[in-house]
């Protein structure tokens, strides 16, 4: 499965202006990266994969429809899966585009 295209383009729109804004297709999804840094990207399994601080991440699992993102049967630490009906709405979106976008630009340029 490809990544959802719709999904794509709302994330970008989000995404405008961000410093060093730049897309990277990866595993059959689309990564959107701020600063060098990967901040969300719209999965090939549908849903976004978000970046987040890792210390964040067992609350937001917590408290959120987020979960775990897996790769080869592990766990990615600082790494949450957002199915895509829990970003159906824009508002929603926007609130995990800005934490996965916010995240990434506090690190170190790459």
């Amino acid at each position: 499965m490809a990544y959802d295209e719709a999904l794509a383009d709302r994330v970008r729109a989000l995404l405008e202006g961000a410093p060093l804004l730049t897309e990277r297709k990866m595993f059959g999804g689309l990564g959107f990266m701020v600063g060098g840094k990967m901040a969300i990207a719209a999965s090939s399994q549908g849903g976004i994969l978000v970046r987040v601080d890792p210390e964040e991440g067992e609350r937001l699992i917590a408290t959120t429809p987020a979960r775990p993102m897996e790769m080869r049967g592990r766990e990615m630490s600082g790494w949450l899966r957002v199915a895509g009906p829990d970003v159906a709405s824009d508002e929603a979106l926007a609130e995990w585009v800005e934490r996965g976008a916010s995240y990434a630009g506090s690190l170190p340029v790459k």
